[in-house]
């Protein structure tokens, strides 16, 4: 007996594939985009807060987007318009007059010669009418407040002296560790990479200790840029994963044509690691840049040599407001974005963080 199955048309299944794939790809594009729009959120809170004058904080009824209160001038007062709604179902812009607890008077700017309109309600209810404005006088105050060109010139020294030192002291360990046979190279490789794990309070104190009473540094740039000529653990194994990943076969064609291991790591070595060693230079001038805790234990008794971060900070003696204070921040946060958006090509390009070869 023979028994007959029943199947499924090929075209239907293919439009149900392709539907699902649609669905899913568009439900996961959607989250994306919510989680990327939460993330920014704060980011955008602060731009736009920067933008404001101090008389919208004042504003309990004041919009998000920075916004001007219109006004009105009434024999020779300033008077604040707002939204009264009246019995007949319609809104107008008035401006208010004398203010009272149940009954207040308005008058009509496009009409003022029809005299004080009497408004029966509360009139602390009512919204206001704005128009909607940028106030960049902020950005100029703050400017002349507080002495950036001096803050930014203390922050390039460090940074800029820094990356040589984390760049030449981490390219030449990892070097050491993916190309040469040391002996006890996996025990001292791992334990560098333990003192990833060490919390940077357990060493604060000894490294202070030492910095401000053997070496009298307190008050100076060199706890700062110091340490960095000693590499850090964390860039030495981003870059040793990386240099792994290269082929050996190259480092044999050098040696074949008379390269020594420092021509090998310049010639060869170097130039297949670029968009790695950038992300280091990045991730380092980020971390840097950002920095506050060492440099107010350092700095603090420095003015004249505190860091863009101490911007970032209300000041007493500067009067910051919470505008101009958002204005100080996103001032902080200019120049790692344009550093990001000049080498967002390289950054994290071809980044191996693993052991898996390519």
């Amino acid at each position: 007996m023979k028994i007959f199955k029943k199947s499924r048309p090929r075209g239907s299944s293919v439009l149900t594939l392709r539907l699902w794939d649609f669905t899913g790809t568009s439900m996961l594009t959607l989250g994306i985009w919510i989680l990327l729009i939460i993330f920014l959120s704060p980011l955008s809170y602060m731009v736009i807060t920067s933008l404001k004058s101090s008389d919208e904080f004042r504003d309990r009824t004041a919009p998000l987007l920075p916004a001007q209160r219109l006004t009105y001038t009434y024999n020779g007062k300033k008077c604040d318009m707002y939204q009264v709604p009246t019995p007949d179902g319609k809104v107008h812009q008035w401006a208010l007059v004398e203010a009272k607890r149940q009954s207040s008077k308005f008058i009509d700017p496009a009409h003022p010669e029809a005299g004080l309109i009497d408004w029966q309600g509360s009139w602390r209810a009512l919204t206001g009418v704005y128009r909607y404005r940028i106030y960049w006088n902020n950005y100029p105050a703050l400017w002349s407040a507080v002495n950036y060109p001096r803050y930014l010139k203390n922050s390039a020294i460090i940074v800029v002296i820094g990356e040589i030192g984390i760049l030449l002291s981490s390219i030449a360990v990892a070097y050491g560790f993916s190309r040469f046979r040391i002996p006890g190279g996996k025990f001292l490789f791992f334990l560098l990479i333990a003192t990833i794990v060490i919390p940077d309070s357990i060493t604060l104190v000894p490294t202070f200790y030492i910095f401000s009473k053997v070496f009298h540094w307190w008050g100076t740039f060199y706890p700062l840029i110091v340490p960095a000529f000693f590499g850090s653990a964390i860039y030495i194994f981003l870059l040793r994963q990386n240099f792994k990943s290269i082929p050996r076969d190259l480092d044999e064609a050098a040696m074949l044509d008379g390269a020594g291991p420092l021509r090998t790591l310049v010639s060869i070595i170097i130039p297949q690691a670029i968009p790695a060693i950038v992300t280091v230079g990045l991730l380092y001038f980020f971390n840097t840049w950002n920095e506050l805790r060492m440099s107010s234990l350092y700095l603090g008794i420095a003015p004249d040599k505190q860091t863009m971060a101490f911007t970032g900070i209300g000041g007493g003696g500067i009067g910051f407001t919470p505008e101009t204070l958002q204005a100080s921040a996103v001032i902080l946060m200019a120049v790692p974005l344009l550093v990001l958006f000049l080498s967002q090509r390289f950054f994290m390009k071809d980044m191996v963080v693993t052991a898996i070869e390519k």
